[in-house]
């Protein structure tokens, strides 16, 4: 137990250290100022070329999805996530040493170039969290930690982290166990992190674009939009387009919906004035009960309150 704890603070530390570090420290591997330069960027693109004209610059929500953009990529770490994380790392391999097992890694790539290695994790993690992103849909439990992000009324690149910080959790403990079985190391994920972000950040800006023929392999603004939609066809009950950065696994299982139009698409939840506004109340929300039964409306293929 003294370990586990040893560990644990030992990240809270580490962490604090590394984050001060990201803000007075710029550098070519600070994720701190990518990310902003990214977000400014992205921003820009909208304010340039709006796919809504009618939409203000400053949309609804915007503060507050700049809020969880800053909090999920780095404050959520520091309060626990890196941590736990940390902890349950080294606990679940105890737990595998009592079976003999020393390690998890079942395939080499260290031998493999280094585009090769790249492409497998990127294809390999945006496969798992594809099918991740399915269940968060599909079941009740999950579904509620999943509204925030669907609680989205306008459209725009700083929603691509407004989400709850227990999908955090779920992602990442998921895609632990099949990278580890492969031997990826933290330091490949920079450059694959930074094109899924800025991918996330076009998928929900305010932008008409659709990538041409690359539309079928990478997911889009016109494509995630829909996913947002409030209402969806019966043959998409459960939610459609559900590939983060490509959109090809959308295609090959049957989930991809598209839809010409001029980008008005109604977004958000169908019991949209059910769902707090209040940054606090919105996190506390999955955990408390609710009085009234959550049900799938097959008529408009959402689930609502009744």
């Amino acid at each position: 137990m003294e370990k586990y704890l040893d560990i644990a603070v030992s990240a809270y530390s580490g962490y604090w250290n590394y984050l001060v570090g990201e803000v007075l420290n710029p550098s070519w591997t600070n994720w701190f100022y990518w990310l902003t330069g990214l977000s400014l960027l992205v921003w820009g693109l909208e304010i340039a070329f709006p796919w809504r004209k009618q939409q203000s610059i400053i949309r609804k929500d915007f503060w507050q999805d700049l809020f969880y953009l800053y909090f999920n990529f780095f404050l959520f770490s520091l309060i626990g996530y890196n941590a736990i994380s940390n902890v349950a790392v080294v606990a679940f391999n105890d737990f595998l040493g009592l079976f003999g097992i020393k390690n998890l890694m079942a395939i080499q790539v260290g031998t493999w170039p280094k585009w090769g290695q790249l492409l497998l994790l990127f294809v390999l993690a945006d496969f798992i969290q594809w099918n991740t992103h399915r269940l968060l849909h599909r079941f009740d439990f999950l579904w509620k930690f999943h509204k925030l992000h669907h609680s989205v009324t306008e459209m725009g690149f700083s929603a691509h982290l407004r989400f709850h910080w227990m999908e955090t959790i779920l992602y990442k403990s998921i895609q632990y166990i099949p990278l580890a079985m492969i031997g990826f190391g933290i330091e490949d994920f920079f450059l694959v992190y930074l094109f899924t972000v800025v991918i996330g950040h076009l998928n929900h800006a305010n932008l008409n674009w659709s990538y041409g023929p690359f539309k079928y392999i990478f997911n889009n603004p016109r494509m995630h939009l829909l996913h947002h939609a409030v209402d969806l066809p019966e043959n998409h009950r459960y939610g459609a387009n559900f590939g983060l950065t490509l959109s090809i696994w959308d295609y090959l299982f049957g989930t991809a919906y598209t839809l010409e139009g001029d980008g008005n698409v109604p977004v958000g939840l169908s019991d949209q004035k059910d769902f707090p506004e209040d940054t606090w109340e919105q996190m506390w929300y999955p955990f408390h009960g609710e009085s009234e039964e959550e049900v799938l409306d097959s008529s408009e293929g959402r689930r609502v309150v009744r």
